[in-house]
């Protein structure tokens, strides 16, 4: 048993139930990402894991003891909330030595705590001050200090970044995947942000209506997504998804052949191309002298890279392409990719093909 265990986890308020059954395993030193749309049950498992709520079935276990009716504070984790929740009244000092002052942790050591993080978060500046007086990057240090004076057994993040602007999460990402390199500490990080959840996580569970529908490294969920949801899910901008039949036949009607590997051509043999999306993401997708042909209906140039959306016989399929584009609104262009950069999916059942 590794350093959390969720097993078969079900939570329901009334007739609704929100969690459908969860099962995962956390390594000891392993950061996780819990990620998915509002309203997927993340934030509900990462309470469960807090002690905040209980499971209406199924089990937590904490290194190795069964904690799911545990108290919050029988369970030796440290939370990180997207709100902060500092103590306006207490200074900087006093926030991260808070916790530690409640478990009658002497006060030599409490001022131990207090330098040792303060100087791995570059907070010692700010010991004198009071949260009021702080930045928003600031403060999610001072509240990721406090959770490190404790030094648990497992570290919760709940949507830490959200508040914050597009620079600062950038710069606060780095800073959480750093310190997790140096406390080795296992780690929950909750969020609905794909790209947080790509750069930070070791495994990933990509969450949909109370299931997990992948649980995997980040370069198996985006090279091998194992539901239409993942794949457009995970990626930006969101993966092309098309009927197979009609790009087959729209890519005959312009000579250019339905690219696949051996075991997608027999997958999609099989069931003479009924019920199956072909899916390519944008970044697969290259501007060329040959290909499928098109029409630029929108650019949008994002500095490295530009996105384009370009008309075909098949639909309207976005490129993502590298370095500032040539090419107008209206131009005519070649898309063109290579048979390992296709997905295949039952229409019905959103899982992935074989290949």
């Amino acid at each position: 048993m590794g350093a959390l265990s969720i097993r078969n986890v079900r939570k329901s308020y009334g007739p609704v139930e929100i969690l459908k059954g969860i099962d995962i395993e956390v390594e000891n030193g392993e950061f996780l990402i819990l990620v998915g749309p509002s309203g997927c049950g993340k934030s509900t498992l990462l309470s469960m894991i807090a002690g905040l709520d209980t499971p209406t079935s199924g089990s937590i276990h904490i290194a190795d003891r069964d904690v799911t009716y545990a108290l919050p504070k029988d369970r030796d984790i440290a939370m990180v909330f997207q709100s902060y929740a500092l103590y306006p009244n207490m200074n900087v000092g006093q926030n991260i030595a808070f916790g530690l002052e409640m478990r009658n942790v002497p006060k030599a050591q409490r001022q131990e705590a207090i330098q040792r993080v303060s100087k791995m978060l570059q907070i010692e500046h700010l010991l004198d001050r009071k949260p009021g007086q702080l930045s928003g990057g600031q403060r999610q240090r001072v509240a990721m200090g406090r959770a490190l004076a404790r030094n648990p057994k497992l570290f919760l993040f709940d949507e830490p970044l959200s508040n914050l602007d597009a620079k600062l999460r950038v710069e606060m990402r780095a800073e959480i995947k750093l310190l997790h390199q140096r406390t080795k500490t296992t780690t929950v990080y909750v969020t609905h942000d794909q790209v947080e959840a790509m750069t930070l996580g070791d495994r990933i569970a990509v969450m949909r209506d109370g299931l997990v529908q992948q649980f995997g490294t980040p370069d198996d969920i985006y090279s091998r997504p194992a539901t239409r949801f993942v794949a457009e899910f995970i990626g930006s901008p969101a993966m092309n998804i098309i009927d197979s039949q009609r790009a087959a036949d729209g890519l005959a009607a312009h000579g250019v052949p339905l690219l696949l590997n051996d075991a997608q051509r027999g997958a999609l043999q099989s069931t003479n191309g009924a019920g199956i999306s072909y899916g390519l993401r944008p970044e697969s997708l290259s501007f060329d002298d040959q290909g499928l042909p098109g029409t630029i209906s929108m650019l949008e140039p994002t500095g490295p890279e530009t996105y384009a959306m370009v008309e075909t016989a098949v639909g309207k399929l976005t490129a993502r392409v590298a370095g500032k584009v040539h090419q107008h609104v209206g131009d005519s262009v070649h898309l063109r990719w290579q048979p390992e950069d296709a997905h295949l999916f039952d229409a019905k059942s959103e899982q992935r093909v074989v290949g």
